[in-house]
């Protein structure tokens, strides 16, 4: 199935998973913005929380909602297999109580990317030879190219909806590298909420969605009875390679003259910068009664994390692809993230040593203007296994700063095991003078970002959630080449804030 089955549970369920790999490498599965409270086992990023389920085995992986509510989704989590291993998590609200807002029906709607050939061997290829990777030759909407493809004929999607009639979309980009702007013709679109939570609806006739991000829309058919193009529209704002096609579905009313031509929507063009930045600022949390926002504001860590692009010296007696026969790299804080033989939650909890250091910096090893004339600036990383250790329950504020190295761009960052509070952005170099305006009182709560090309973004979080938990861009060939890092949030001085056992079943690694 393309996409793959939807689960469909109540918030503060329970849900059991048995994953049968019968493909023919490991594979691991991540349930994106569930928290996983205490239970880091299933959270599923190779040799990070787990090793990958071998070909022809199971793991039965328990996934624990808790205050998750909306849109959520699953995906691998090994390799490149998430481009068609993936699918919708939507939670309901607990029986008894309702939505915050009134709809008549709900739709799924998963915007991917298609290869056109092994995802793993494309990117198996790449790393090899330090260039980069395939672009994807389509994008899909639930899994169809739609019409703008030679090679789709009629494969386009549907949705028909009934005049005056409120539709709810629940919008999931399990694309791998690039960010879409969507819109639907002649429609405008209420945005009510992101990655599990619920905003203050925002009315808006485009929306901007990065990788890994879910967006729960309502939209009225309250235009003429007719035919409507939803559009997929790449926003990219880099010199990188990218693919630059769009994918369009169809919002068409029950009743319409079949030969009418679809009207199509205007979008923000491809580098709109501010478009997409002017969006993304304007979110907020619902934050009432039954839904309040609980920012941290007694702030005890404190950490500074630059997002760069990098290059690394082709190896001797090789010939390397990257910039100027080089290799492509990415860093946080100067770090190029290496994956280990064994996954560092199985070393942490069995105290194995020799697998990670515990030397993540909480600021960047070199100051310089980070978003101005780097051309003096080296461009190589240090490769290494670093985690950041963190106290539990300390009040954690990570402040994303980008930089101009290598091919610069918006870099959607996601944290694994919590869900944080965006209360600050903007362009240039961050700066001490900007905490005064930070928003503290409903920040949107999210579980990714993204950080503006050349920009800054504050993020806020309670390290209430003991356990191992990856932290990476959302685009996948950053966190290829090692845009990611690991936090190591410490079990706290009661039982009830310690990591629970391993199942039984738990994937292992040779030698561990």
């Amino acid at each position: 199935m393309f996409p793959g089955p939807e689960i469909h549970a109540h918030k503060g369920d329970t849900i059991w998973v048995n994953v049968t790999n019968t493909g023919p490498y490991g594979v691991t599965i991540h349930w994106h913005g569930v928290r996983q409270i205490k239970y880091p086992w299933s959270d599923g990023p190779e040799y990070i929380t787990q090793c990958p389920i071998a070909t022809n085995s199971s793991f039965l992986q328990k996934i624990i909602l808790t205050e998750e509510e909306g849109t959520l989704w699953w995906h691998a989590h090994s390799d490149w297999t998430r481009a068609t291993i993936h699918g919708a998590i939507i939670i309901s609200p607990v029986n008894g109580t309702s939505y915050p807002y009134k709809f008549d029906e709900q739709h799924t709607v998963v915007i991917s990317e298609w290869y056109a050939r092994d995802t793993k061997d494309i990117i198996d290829e790449a790393l090899a030879s330090g260039g980069d990777p395939d672009l994807s030759v389509a994008f899909t909407i639930n899994g169809h190219p739609g019409d703008t493809y030679s090679c789709s004929d009629d494969s386009i999607y549907n949705l028909t909806v009934v005049q005056g009639k409120t539709y709810l979309l629940k919008i999931i980009h399990a694309g791998l590298n690039e960010e879409m702007f969507f819109g639907i013709a002649e429609h405008n679109i209420t945005v009510v909420g992101m990655d599990g939570a619920y905003l203050k609806p925002l009315n808006t006739n485009y929306l901007m969605i990065t990788p890994g991000q879910t967006m729960d829309v309502l939209v009225t058919a309250n235009q003429t009875s007719g035919r409507y193009y939803m559009v997929f529209s790449p926003f990219t704002d880099t010199n990188a390679p990218s693919n630059n096609n769009v994918t369009r579905g169809i919002f068409q009313y029950s009743s319409y003259n079949q030969s009418e031509t679809p009207a199509l929507p205007e979008l923000p063009g491809s580098t709109n910068k501010s478009d997409a930045g002017n969006f993304t600022i304007q979110l907020r949390s619902l934050n009432s009664a039954e839904h309040p926002s609980t920012v941290p504001t007694s702030i005890t860590r404190n950490v500074t994390i630059t997002v760069s692009v990098n290059q690394q010296p082709c190896p001797a007696n090789q010939t390397c692809t990257g910039p100027d026969g080089s290799m492509h790299s990415a860093s946080l804080n100067n770090i190029s993230f290496s994956n280990p033989s064994i996954s560092i939650l199985q070393a942490y909890y069995n105290n194995i040593n020799d697998t990670y250091n515990k030397t993540f910096p909480d600021s960047p090893p070199f100051v310089f203007d980070f978003t101005g004339n780097v051309s003096a600036i080296g461009e190589v990383a240090n490769v290494s296994t670093e985690v950041l250790m963190i106290d539990h329950n300390d009040e954690v504020e990570i402040i994303f700063q980008g930089t101009n190295l290598g091919a610069a761009e918006n870099h959607p960052m996601h944290l694994h095991g919590y869900s944080f509070y965006v209360v600050g952005m903007g362009d240039g170099n961050f700066s001490d003078s900007y905490i005064s305006d930070y928003n503290l009182v409903d920040p949107p709560y999210v579980n990714t970002v993204g950080l503006p090309k050349n920009g800054w973004t504050v993020i806020r979080f309670k390290a209430d959630n003991p356990g191992v938990w990856f932290m990476h861009c959302h685009l996948e060939r950053h966190a290829s080449w090692g845009m990611a890092m690991v936090l190591v949030v410490k079990n706290g001085v009661n039982e009830d804030d310690r990591v629970l056992p391993p199942p039984d079943d738990f994937p292992t690694c040779s030698g561990s």
